[in-house]
């Protein structure tokens, strides 16, 4: 069932009304499973909703999904099909065995009650800046394996090149080659480094996005579906490297790391606003209501194989030259941030 299907399914029962008391990242955190429809993306990548997700199977030849008990391993099949693609070219690269998996989703997307604003229609993906080691992690080691920073915390916005090698800039050079990857967001610090040393297309360069975090994984972000009418979609992103623009050296400036202001006493305090469900496009309350797939079913590689419709990409489209301070967790972010 479509999601405007779904939609029409429920009008006017004031479920929409009565989800609405709850924060919506309560209500999507709550939701265990994917809906049994058609794959659609809903909205923007950090206020929306998504149908018909499939799940990366916990384990592969060439990827482990890490923090299972987050339940966030779920993603248009598209996103799944991109993970399966890219973990075998990082293997060929020599990126271990292959890649670790972060968060994609939840089973039908929505604002997680930690860790993300975006990833919430199943096109962001994270992977760590650890290669997948040669022998399998168990559960528990993927829930307690620490991350690990390429930053130097002795210094301001610098890799640590004890950690950083060539084969670290190549796996995310090798992200941004992909046509359908709109985005690979790193650390500052990182794309300063690869602003300095990268020799291959300096033109992918455009697509790696620097922002906050971000230095003990990478955030793959792929465009919406071709021909979807429910994705929004972003800005494009510059055609050259990027390297040189006020916006890239906002970043290294006071401004983005200023601590927040202090309160004013004189002032009551005014409590954040909760991300409610009216917030997001009117069919994620359709979508929570949906009914239900199962795991086994839902899982990429099976039945749910058929519902991708991105096309193999080429591998002579997926080859690169293999040539050669920790932001604080609590800063704001300031009202001229550039567009990331």
């Amino acid at each position: 069932m479509a999601a405007a299907t779904l939609a029409l399914a429920i009008g006017g029962t004031g479920l929409a009304r009565a989800q609405d008391a709850t924060p919506a990242k309560q209500l999507f955190g709550a939701v265990r499973l994917p809906t049994q429809s058609d794959p659609a993306p809903l909205g923007f990548y950090a206020k929306g909703c998504m149908a018909g997700a499939v799940a990366l199977p916990t384990d592969g030849p060439t990827w482990q999904a890490m923090r299972l008990s987050r339940n966030r391993r779920w993603g248009n099949p598209a996103m799944i099909g991109f993970l399966e693609t890219f973990s075998r070219d990082a293997a060929r690269l020599g990126w271990g065995s292959g890649i670790l998996v972060g968060d994609i989703s939840q089973p039908r997307g929505g604002p997680m009650i930690t860790g993300h604003a975006s990833h919430q229609i199943g096109l962001d993906a994270d992977i760590w800046f650890t290669p997948k080691p040669a022998q399998p992690l168990s559960v528990q080691q993927r829930e307690d394996l620490p991350f690990t920073s390429m930053l130097d915390k002795s210094k301001f916005l610098t890799v640590d090149n004890r950690r950083w090698s060539n084969t670290h800039a190549r796996l995310i050079m090798q992200a941004a080659s992909y046509p359908q990857v709109e985005r690979v967001f790193v650390n500052p610090g990182i794309k300063k480094k690869l602003c300095e040393t990268w020799t291959g297309d300096r033109s992918l360069l455009g697509k790696v996005r620097p922002v906050y975090g971000h230095d003990e994984h990478f955030h793959v972000r792929l465009s919406c579906p071709p021909g979807s009418s429910t994705c929004q979609k972003q800005a494009d992103t510059p055609t050259s490297d990027d390297c040189n623009s006020k916006a890239f050296a906002w970043w290294f400036t006071k401004e983005p790391w200023a601590p927040p202001p202090k309160p004013d006493p004189n002032k009551k305090p005014v409590k954040p606003r909760q991300v409610m469900l009216s917030d997001l496009p009117k069919a994620c309350a359709a979508i929570l209501a949906a009914p239900a797939r199962s795991e086994a079913e839902a899982t990429y590689g099976g039945s749910a194989m058929a519902y991708s419709d991105e096309p193999p990409v080429p591998a002579a489209a997926r080859s690169i030259d293999k040539a050669t301070v920790a932001p604080p967790a609590d800063v704001p972010l300031p009202k001229q941030r550039p567009q990331p």
